[in-house]
């Protein structure tokens, strides 16, 4: 991946001066909307970290979140091999639709099946809001209330059954066991705030680095 200062000069913008740029959660690699820039919205989006877009029909620049607090702070552009295109992706403060909904794109019209994408990430989500908001027979509960050695214990008797499902060589037995391991490391990571992104960033510090090749 080469890392470079946007030139905006470079961008290829349609006759109306705009050019398309497609809003990702940088968490779950959702796509959250589509809006359109300008060259201004795009200088004052790199000076704030924060989203600026152009109205079509307004005819007018707007911050995203402005009046409604679902700001989104930019963690990286990128721009399509026609320079046509924007990606901007974000950690977003609140639902990017103007209707409630996390994204724009909540109305499917074909599905072959449910995307398992951010599966782990709503089960983080829902660990929290049961650590925040304990409920009678919620087995989450029940863990948070018994406390961190239970929640050790747990996971080190998960870690036993993944190794007796994989000597058995049972697929299924191994899937439904790791299933139950990440889910008690979960709950073991909120107990102890370590967030999934510390994880991934351990992960790729270990990476070996790619070289960029260089031209001869």
């Amino acid at each position: 991946m080469t890392k470079m200062t946007l030139d905006i000069n470079a961008l290829q913008f349609d006759d109306k001066g705009l050019i398309p740029a497609v809003v990702q959660d940088d968490r779950t690699g959702e796509v959250l909307m589509l809006a359109y820039m300008n060259k201004e919205s795009i200088e004052k989006t790199l000076e704030t970290n924060e989203t600026w877009f152009y109205s079509r029909s307004r005819q007018e620049l707007w911050n995203k979140g402005a009046t409604s607090g679902n700001t989104q702070q930019v963690q990286r552009i990128s721009v399509d091999c026609d320079q046509d295109t924007l990606l901007v992706q974000v950690t977003p403060k609140g639902p990017a639709c103007h209707t409630g909904e996390k994204t724009c794109f909540f109305t499917t019209v074909m599905e072959k099946e449910e995307s398992l994408r951010e599966v782990v990430y709503e089960v983080i989500d829902e660990i929290a809001d049961r650590k925040a908001n304990p409920i009678d027979g919620s087995y989450t509960t029940y863990l948070f209330n018994e406390g961190i050695d239970k929640v050790l214990k747990k996971v080190g008797e998960e870690s036993t059954e993944v190794v007796i499902g994989a000597k058995n060589a049972d697929k299924e037995e191994v899937s439904n066991e790791i299933a139950d391991l990440v889910y008690h490391t979960l709950v073991l990571m909120n107990i102890l705030d370590v967030d999934l992104t510390d994880v991934q960033q351990v992960l790729r510090e270990r990476r070996p680095k790619k070289e960029v090749p260089r031209n001869e």
